[in-house]
């Protein structure tokens, strides 16, 4: 199989308020709109997210034990822009041995959204990075 693209959709009650979200912090753009089921573009071209009304049986999603990462350049920047625009922050930033500095927030659905930026990992680490 040769995968053109690969996206993420979740089956939600409240797919105004995660569009709403990632349009504020993450300047996502609204690809497809058509009210019950929405697709959003990250940074405007970058990957997409789509979220959808539960239709006829549709299980809607739980809101557990999903994590989306968003890698960045500057990690300690994307962390003063969004603490300043007021968005709560659900795990601190801070370095961690595997090799990067992140931290969280949580999305509208329960989503955990890890934002990072790359480090040196530690020596017990490091030997776990394939070259």
């Amino acid at each position: 199989m040769q995968t053109q693209q690969l996206s993420t959709c979740f089956c939600t009650k409240q797919v105004t308020a995660c569009r709403d979200f990632y349009i504020q912090f993450f300047s996502a753009k609204a690809v497809f709109d058509c009210g019950w089921y929405v697709t959003v573009s990250i940074n405007q071209t970058g990957p997409e997210l789509s979220f959808i009304e539960p239709q006829g049986e549709m299980p809607e999603f739980a809101g557990a034990g999903v994590m989306l990462n968003f890698k960045v350049a500057d990690v300690d920047a994307e962390h003063a822009r969004l603490t300043s625009a007021g968005l709560a922050i659900a795990m601190p930033l801070e370095d961690h041995p595997w090799g990067d500095r992140g931290f969280s927030v949580v999305d509208p659905i329960g989503n955990t959204v890890y934002i990072y930026s790359d480090r040196e990992p530690s020596a017990e680490f490091a030997q776990f990075i394939s070259s």
